[in-house]
């Protein structure tokens, strides 16, 4: 089954960008190649249930089991020795990547406390945008009395574009809230 998204970008955004940015081929017009979750868990070197419980909730989040991060070296001041759990990683592509993109706009964005949108200032230069959350209880999925923690995470959607204004054009059309 295609997503919502998917259509969307196939039978609306293409022909708009296409027209806006004046590419001849279809081909040309930016996408979305991937979205990558990442959350670090700095405790969860003393804990392991903070890392089991962290990777169900991004599990449950992202429609995809997560990868643990593991450090690369040891570092005393941290008490972190040479491969030793540090984070959790999903990398989200074609069906599942539009799937979270429609639920992060629609969603959880839009449940959280106070929102007037999310910064235009966060892409990379190369159109690329990350965002950072500041807690899971945003996604429907997760339950409240589930949760033994309160973690943020971070979202980087990756794109083909090649400067922020298509960057911004791409997402300002799938309905991202960016700030006036």
């Amino acid at each position: 089954m295609a997503q919502r998204f998917k259509e969307l970008y196939l039978q609306t955004i293409v022909p708009k960008l296409k027209d806006e940015f004046g590419y001849k081929n279809s081909h040309q017009v930016p996408e979305i190649k991937k979205i990558v979750i990442n959350r670090g868990l700095g405790d969860a070197s003393q804990n392991a249930k903070i890392l089991d419980s962290s990777l169900n909730e991004l599990s449950i989040i992202a429609g995809q089991r997560g990868v643990v991060t593991r450090s690369k070296k040891a570092i005393a001041g941290f008490k972190l020795r040479d491969k030793m759990a540090v984070g959790i990683s999903v990398t989200l592509r074609g069906d599942r990547m539009y799937s979270f993109l429609d639920r992060l706009i629609n969603l959880a964005l839009p449940r959280i406390r106070d929102f007037q949108g999310i910064s235009p200032k966060s892409f990379d230069g190369c159109g690329n945008y990350s965002l950072g959350l500041e807690e899971q209880l945003m996604f429907p999925e997760i339950d409240y009395d589930k949760i033994d923690q309160v973690r943020g995470m971070d979202i980087s959607i990756v794109t083909t574009c090649s400067n922020n204004e298509e960057g911004v054009a791409l997402l300002k059309n799938f309905g991202m809230p960016f700030k006036a």
